[in-house]
């Protein structure tokens, strides 16, 4: 996911405004990918904590109702994937450049394979003086809140019926506090506090549906 920036790679420690700072300060264009999004971190009192949305109910939209980072598609007035990252951060949670404590970094750019697009991610560090975020779009967002790195070392084996008859996709999640993180959002956070890749457990063993696992 990570462009050569000279971040460093394995677990990733410290504080909120160290794992920011492992990144440079980039603004690729927008025609570098289709979408971008942002990993906003704060120090909170269960260790670092990062800003998550669950996303509102609609049938249009292919990810109703998941969990999400703040982001959203490229606009071709925006003119930098950090631009398009910052507009979805405001107008999803409210944020905006001035709640943030530096500029934000550029982590890379990963694909989003269910939704066909390439996706600029950037992170950035939470003002000690900015707004609480909140719902900014009901349209789009459902809901605010703030999960815990340590929170995605758990790994659960899910299962999901797929839109045909005896089709059933089996994931990894990670379940807190009446969310389920997967898919990009999950697999993208893993990455940024190196965690490891997890094998597809449609090709390789997996543990028994509902167990937990500690990774």
């Amino acid at each position: 996911m990570r462009p050569d920036t000279g971040a460093p790679t394995g677990p990733a420690t410290g504080s909120a405004r160290e794992l920011v700072e492992r990144f440079p300060t980039l603004r690729p264009p927008s025609s570098s990918a289709g979408a971008a999004v942002m990993i906003v971190l704060r120090d909170g009192t269960l260790g670092v904590e990062a800003l998550l949305i669950q996303r509102a109910t609609n049938p249009e939209d292919p990810a109703s109702g998941d969990v999400a980072l703040p982001g959203g598609r490229v606009d071709d007035e925006d003119g930098s994937l950090e631009r398009t990252a910052v507009r979805e951060l405001r107008e999803e949670v409210g944020l905006g450049l001035a709640d943030l404590d530096g500029p934000p970094r550029f982590v890379g750019v990963s694909p989003a394979r269910r939704f066909s697009v390439h996706v600029g991610i950037f992170a950035a560090l939470l003002s000690a003086s900015a707004p609480a975020p909140s719902v900014g779009s009901p349209e789009e967002v459902a809901a605010v809140f703030w999960l815990p790195r340590d929170a995605l070392r758990e790994s659960r084996l899910i299962s999901r019926e797929g839109e045909r008859e005896g089709e059933t996709f089996r994931f990894f999640g990670t379940e807190y506090d009446g969310h389920l993180v997967w898919g990009f959002t999950r697999r993208v956070l893993r990455d940024f506090f190196g965690f490891p890749v997890e094998e597809n457990p449609a090709s390789s063993p997996a543990p028994a549906l509902g167990e937990s696992r500690l990774v």
